[in-house]
């Protein structure tokens, strides 16, 4: 299952952007207003748990400064990858867009695609807050 959040401008440059999104800690401004826990376990992995869905625990995957953010679900019982796509535009303005990839099966791809293509939205409609 493959969705993709919206491209969005940000005024900031590509490099702020690839550092505040290596910094997971970030991630809690990103977070829907409906966000019920956020928890930094170390520098590479965060949990957070929105209101009615089970806790998510991610981890860093992969890094390549200044273009692309890679987190990835720590539990193989659910694989699936959020990578962040920054393109600078500009010296001082950056188009960013999210991808999710997840391996799900139909019946499990069906109920989580829509909350997750709205999280995904919500995510990078608030990159302005970083």
């Amino acid at each position: 299952m493959n969705l993709e959040s919206p491209k969005v401008n940000v005024e900031k440059s590509a490099q702020y952007l690839f550092d505040a999104l290596t910094d997971v800690k970030n991630f809690e401004k990103l977070m829907p207003e409906n966000i019920a826990k956020f928890e930094v376990l170390d520098e590479n992995a965060f949990i957070f748990g929105l209101k009615g869905m089970p806790e998510i625990k991610l981890k860093m995957k992969d890094k390549v400064a200044p273009n692309k953010v890679v987190l990835g679900a720590a539990s193989d019982k659910l694989p699936f990858s959020l990578t962040a796509n920054i393109n600078a535009l500009t010296a001082n303005t950056s188009e960013v867009q999210l991808l999710f990839e997840g391996e799900f099966n139909a019946m499990m791809a069906m109920m989580v695609k829509g909350p997750i293509g709205k999280f995904i939205e919500t995510l990078a409609g608030n990159m302005n807050k970083l």
